[in-house]
C-alpha cells in the first residue's frame, strides 16, 4: 500500500472508532434513561432525564459532525494522484506532510507525522489549486509546497 493509501486507511480507522464511541455512549444514556423512567418518580427524576436528554442532544451533534468528516473522506480517492492541491491530496510542504481532507488530529504512519486539514482552513484555502513548486503565505509564514501526491 502506498503513504498515501496507509494515511487515508488510518484516518478512516480514526473517525469509524470515533463514530462506534459515540454510538456507544448515546446507547447507553438511552438505556440509562429507560431504566432510570422505570423506578423513579417526582422532581429529582424529571431533573435527571431532562440532565440525560441534554447529554444525549450534545453526543448525537458530536456524533453528526463525525458523520459529516466521514462523508468527506469517503468523497477521498486514495489512488488519484494530482498535479495540484485537491481535496484528497496529500502534500509536503516544509518538511511537514498534510493530508487535505476534514480537519482531524495528527497521526503517526511509518514514523511520520501526518496532519489532516479542510480545504476551508486557513492554509488550506491557499494550498487549494496550486501545483509542486508554489511557495503560499499564511499569517506571515511562507509555505513551500514541495511534493504533491
Amino acid at each position: 500500500m502506498t503513504f498515501k493509501g496507509e494515511v487515508y486507511s488510518r484516518y478512516q480507522e480514526l473517525v469509524q472508532d470515533r463514530i462506534d464511541v459515540f454510538q456507544d455512549m448515546i446507547a447507553g444514556l438511552t438505556e440509562d434513561a429507560q431504566n432510570d423512567a422505570k423506578g423513579s418518580a417526582g422532581d429529582k427524576h424529571e431533573t435527571a432525564l431532562s440532565m440525560m436528554h441534554l447529554e444525549q442532544e450534545k453526543l448525537n451533534h458530536k456524533l453528526q459532525e463525525i458523520l459529516n468528516q466521514k462523508a468527506v473522506l469517503n468523497k477521498i480517492d486514495p489512488t488519484a494522484s494530482h498535479q495540484k492541491v485537491a481535496l484528497g491530496s496529500l502534500v509536503r510542504a516544509n518538511g511537514m506532510w498534510l493530508f487535505v481532507s476534514t480537519a482531524l488530529p495528527k497521526i503517526v504512519v511509518n514514523g511520520k507525522s501526518v496532519f489532516a486539514l479542510s480545504p476551508q482552513s486557513p492554509l488550506g484555502r491557499q494550498l487549494m489549486g496550486n501545483p509542486a513548486g508554489t511557495v503560499i503565505a499564511v499569517n506571515g509564514k511562507d509555505y513551500l509546497i514541495e511534493s504533491i501526491d
